[in-house]
């Protein structure tokens, strides 16, 4: 039966979403399960059908908060994921997914019309397909699902000319679930990468025979590798042309210091889609403890605007939990003051739509006018869910919204999703 969201369903407005036929009545133990989030309804039943050629029972959701609903329940072995989709964008729905430690190691295949395969892998996706696409790149893109999916063993290259560090580093990441392939040289690692494929790589920038820039430039231009997750790992500190210039072209960056092990045990379970429950005990609890503090968070800051001084301080204890710095302003025109009298120090504005005066959308409205905020992250807070809230918030230049009573998860991985810079 179509039903809207619980959350939806809560605040009194029932948004009817539509069933796709699938498997999830038929879905018995030891069946591959994939999940579908895509609004477009026709391609969604394509997905589904070549699901069932190659061996999945399938089940599919239009909306991100049913997708994750269905992801907890079913705990499917793979996911397709559209960005577009009505309620929320699908950068939330993985961040969602890849925040749970129930759901983190499934394998998210972004099939979208964005063309951001670089922010998708970067957020943990498996992989990136953008639309129009042929039934040979789905046809491909399944096979390459099914390839992981069914293979015990995931593979990680570790690239280190110091015999002491590369053996800290297998030590530390090697457990029975993934077989490690460690190298000193730019070249046997290049030699090794023409010969077989990896699911994730763990790069020192300083090889005695080429700089980790060449060895990434090589492998992506001249082996036409593009899709391998780079975790730079490197005790240097960087300047900030060559931050720059690896965010370009690596998925994560850690320079070593006390807290890089945990990180990089972090960040390799994440490309290598570990199963966490599955991980020893002493590696499950570096990572919890990891997980309590989020490092895309920690030190930015937040502008709050709002004119109710209960939803202020409601947000700044849930921000100020996660590290983060927050300012305030109780009106549309105090916070524009404030964002002018701050301009270098805020990283994101939540500004609440229904103010007196002058109201939430008019003062995104102003904020966009002024170019130094043309890509400033803004995140309107909306009363209750209506139809047609979103496009509002969008044409008044919010670059996404979320509705009250806040969801505190939902606000957190919004922040991470636009924060992620």
């Amino acid at each position: 039966m179509p039903a809207g969201s619980d959350n939806e369903q809560q605040q009194g407005v029932v948004v009817i979403e539509e069933q796709i036929p699938d498997d999830r009545d038929s879905i018995q133990p030891g069946d591959r399960v994939l999940l579908i989030v895509e609004d477009d309804v026709n391609f969604a039943s394509i997905l589904i059908d070549i699901a069932h050629e190659k061996g999945f029972k399938a089940v599919a959701a239009t909306r991100g908060e049913t997708g994750l609903s269905l992801a907890r329940r079913f705990h499917p072995d793979a996911v397709t994921l559209d960005i577009a989709l009505p309620d929320m964008e699908g950068w939330t729905v993985l961040d969602r997914l890849k925040h749970d430690k129930a759901t983190r190691h499934i394998p998210v295949h972004i099939i979208s019309g964005d063309d951001e395969g670089s922010r998708s892998l970067k957020l943990g996706a498996f992989a990136h397909l953008e639309k129009p696409v042929t039934k040979e790149a789905l046809d491909d893109a399944f096979a390459k699902i099914m390839g992981f999916v069914e293979r015990p063993n995931k593979s990680l290259l570790i690239i280190e000319d110091n015999e002491t560090q590369r053996s800290a580093i297998t030590e530390l990441i090697g457990e029975g679930d993934v077989d490690i392939t460690a190298v000193g040289t730019g070249e046997e690692a290049l030699n090794t990468l023409r010969e077989r494929r990896f699911d994730c790589i763990v790069l020192d920038l300083g090889l005695p025979d080429m700089s980790g820039f060449d060895f990434i430039n090589t492998m992506k231009n001249d082996l036409q590798i593009n899709d391998i997750p780079i975790v730079v790992y490197t005790g240097r500190e960087l300047t900030r042309k060559e931050e720059t210039e690896l965010k370009l072209i690596a998925e994560a960056i850690i320079v070593k210091d006390v807290r890089s092990p945990e990180r990089l045990l972090d960040e390799t379970a994440l490309f290598l889609h570990r199963v966490e429950a599955n991980l020893p005990a002493n590696k499950r609890q570096i990572l919890e403890q990891l997980h309590e503090s989020d490092p895309v968070l920690a030190g930015k800051t937040a502008l709050i605007v709002d004119d109710d001084m209960r939803n202020i301080y409601a947000l700044t204890s849930l921000l100020e939990r996660h590290k983060m710095k927050v300012l305030y302003a109780e009106s549309g025109a105090e916070g524009i003051e404030a964002l002018q009298n701050h301009k270098d120090d805020i990283d994101v504005v939540l500004m609440d739509v229904m103010m007196p005066e002058m109201d939430g959308y008019e003062a995104m409205r102003r904020i966009r006018a002024n170019e130094e905020f043309r890509n400033l992250p803004m995140i309107a807070l909306t009363a209750k869910a209506m139809k047609g809230d979103r496009e509002k918030c969008m044409e008044a230049g919010a670059s996404d919204y979320i509705t009250k009573p806040i969801d505190a998860q939902q606000l957190v991985s919004l922040l991470r999703v636009w924060l992620y810079r």
